[in-house]
């Protein structure tokens, strides 16, 4: 099992490569980036549990792709080290008041650098609550945004998603499989929201097989179809060739042989165009019910509106 996923974002090929050489070796998955623009492409197609970001990048500088990070609501909570060059005190304090999470000054010692890494990444775990496998926010976390929405004016929409059939993939296909479907379905809400949604939509992960999305796009019916349709496509190539294509698993309970369906996305969402909520219980529980008796549309009835805010 991977120790955590690193995003090495340097431009110097030597540095970068002993980087990801070394970490992997550590046991680590790692990326690496050799400009600015690249890392935040990366960051889009899957969230890292951390990024080391040398300063001085060809394309932009490595304040900038901070600036990015720390205000794309998304990937605002990944902790970032810096690397640079410069030893000066005050280049120190703007990559810290930018929300840099430490600083390590090259030439630097690789084994110094594995423990900020370590501890940066714990750190986060403990204090931001994110999923170990996807690296999105847990419960904790979710409900605090929900609550500083509570208090925007901009309209948005809670999205609530179920991995249906999830936990009898997980027994039959081993745990590590369905590891793999939790990362595949935080990618898939990425893509999701870098085509229909904006910088400010937020992702969460509160339990195994449920996955929150809350998004202010105007096109969300457009975002829902893509997870669910690309769901159903993608879903596929993590079942042997038998399963698929007779379209089921052959599952023994009580004695007997069950046919269990193959994985698909229940959803459900609400919208503060058409309810008002005066607590966030409301949200969720409006979400989950339309998810459970399989709405993914939402009516505009005056009757649907719920307590003034």
């Amino acid at each position: 099992m991977t120790k955590g996923h690193i995003l090495v974002v340097e431009d110097e090929f030597d540095i970068a490569k002993m980087l990801d050489i070394y970490f992997r070796g550590q046991g680590f998955t790692v990326d690496v980036a050799h400009k600015g623009h690249d890392a935040l492409a990366a960051t889009r197609k899957q969230l890292p549990n951390l990024i080391i970001l040398d300063i001085n990048l060809p394309d932009m500088s490595g304040y900038d792709v901070c600036r990015d990070l720390r205000t794309t609501t998304r990937t605002s909570h990944i902790p970032i080290i810096f690397l640079t060059q410069k030893d000066e005190r005050s280049d120190k304090i703007a990559g810290l008041e930018l929300g840099a999470d430490d600083y390590i000054t090259k030439p630097f010692d690789i084994e110094e650098l594995k423990l900020r890494v370590q501890n940066a990444i714990l750190a986060a775990g403990r204090q931001k609550n994110v999923h170990p496998i996807t690296n999105l926010p847990t419960g904790g976390p979710i409900e605090e945004h929900l609550r500083t929405l509570m208090r925007d004016t901009r309209h948005w929409t809670y999205i609530d998603v179920k991995i249906q059939e999830f936990e009898t993939f997980s027994e039959v296909y081993g745990w590590s499989a369905g590891d793999e479907v939790l990362r595949f379905m935080a990618l898939l809400i990425g893509d999701a929201i870098d085509k229909y949604g904006t910088p400010d939509d937020y992702s969460g992960h509160p339990g195994r097989d449920n996955f929150v999305v809350i998004t202010h796009s105007n096109e969300v019916d457009d975002l829902i179809e893509m997870m669910t349709s690309r769901f159903l496509d993608d879903i596929q190539q993590h079942y042997s060739f038998i399963d698929r294509e007779r379209g089921y698993m052959l599952v023994q309970s009580g004695g007997e042989e069950l046919r269990v369906p193959l994985m698909s996305l229940a959803i459900g969402h609400v919208s503060t165009r058409t309810h008002r909520f005066s607590d966030i219980r409301e949200i969720t529980e409006v979400a989950a019910e339309n998810r459970r008796r399989g709405d993914s549309s939402e009516s505009s009835n005056s009757d649907d509106i719920l307590t003034a805010w």
